[in-house]
């Protein structure tokens, strides 16, 4: 429906919608940028605190997956009318807690009336236009990095149905609550990073694809090395698969190709297309500085893997995969 829609033309916006990036970049200044991005959904947890914990935490990766660094939030609120108003509350205490930990300032909000309760934040942040990661930089020859795992979808899918194990939880929370920023801090003192996208909703195929079609390049997934949360496969076994995962299948699995001779068990290519709330960085790195970025990256105590390489080129339209799985 976007590219219906007539085209922007003022030159000081760096990058709009019409490339599936994860926040839109407007320059201010020869060396100073806006990135501004919006996310916001429904509870994913009981606790409301917890959730508002993950809702900020979601909204704020967008800034960081493009090299940024989070100012201002603005509430985005739906809640019930007749609901408990100290349920809101604690899911806006929740929320405050991590724009503190990220030393971004709530100023303000809005908030409608509504049967289904939603959260969330709008967020503004700064961001050097000769630095900004989008998903069109991705160079062939470089390795990919994911600084979380994955599975956050069938987990909470599967506490929703009451067939989550409370281990299974707890780790999707750990990651869903832990900030993009000391990754995103790291890819930019990197100096081969070439690209970088968080993988949310659309999944790590959904946002992988995304990637290659705007670099022009092919992904090469080393599907045994991509970390999953403890549980997440367990949850894909007892029929726990969100609907996003299904609409991510039919979206991006006609650009997924296996490599010959491997076989992927189907609980974990289920997790390739779970549609993630906050999830972790995907980095395309040159590889004579990928593994000292891994380092960096687990030194600090992110849980990141070296999933696959970059290679290429990928032309649209020829019938061939975008993304082959080893």
């Amino acid at each position: 429906m976007l590219s219906a829609l007539p085209a922007q033309t003022n030159p000081d916006l760096l990058v709009g919608f019409e490339t599936s990036d994860d926040a839109g970049i407007y320059r201010i200044a020869d060396n100073q940028a806006l990135v501004q991005t919006i996310d916001f959904f429904t509870p994913l947890v009981d606790d409301p605190f917890t959730f508002g914990q993950i809702a900020a935490t979601n909204a704020l990766s967008d800034v960081y997956a493009m090299g940024g660094r989070p100012l201002t939030a603005l509430a985005v609120v739906c809640f019930p009318q007749d609901a408990d108003l100290g349920i809101l509350e604690h899911i806006m205490r929740g929320g405050l807690a991590k724009m503190s930990e990220a030393s971004c300032t709530v100023v303000g909000g809005h908030s409608v009336r509504d049967a289904e309760m939603k959260f969330g934040y709008a967020i503004t942040g700064l961001i050097d236009p000769a630095r900004v990661y989008t998903n069109a930089g991705a160079v062939s020859g470089d390795r990919l990095i994911l600084t979380k795992p994955i599975g956050t979808g069938v987990i909470t899918t599967a506490l929703k149905q009451r067939k989550s194990e409370p281990g299974w939880v707890d780790q999707a929370i750990l990651s869903m609550t832990t900030l993009n920023s000391t990754a995103s801090a790291l890819a930019r003192a990197c100096p081969g990073v070439h690209a970088m996208t968080d993988i949310t909703g659309f999944g790590l195929m959904g946002h992988g694809r995304e990637m290659a079609l705007g670099s022009g390049v092919k992904l090469e997934i080393d599907t045994a090395r991509v970390p999953v949360i403890e549980g997440a496969r367990d949850a894909v076994r007892t029929g726990a698969i969100p609907g996003g995962l299904l609409s991510n299948r039919e979206f991006a699995e006609c650009l997924v190709e296996d490599s010959p001779q491997i076989h992927i068990p189907e609980d974990l290519r289920a997790l390739l297309y779970d549609p993630q709330t906050s999830g972790g960085l995907l980095i395309s790195v040159a590889s004579k500085d990928a593994s000292e970025l891994l380092a960096s990256l687990r030194n600090a105590g992110l849980p990141a893997a070296m999933i696959g390489r970059v290679s290429g080129p990928y032309t649209a339209g020829a019938g061939e995969p975008a993304i082959i799985l080893r």
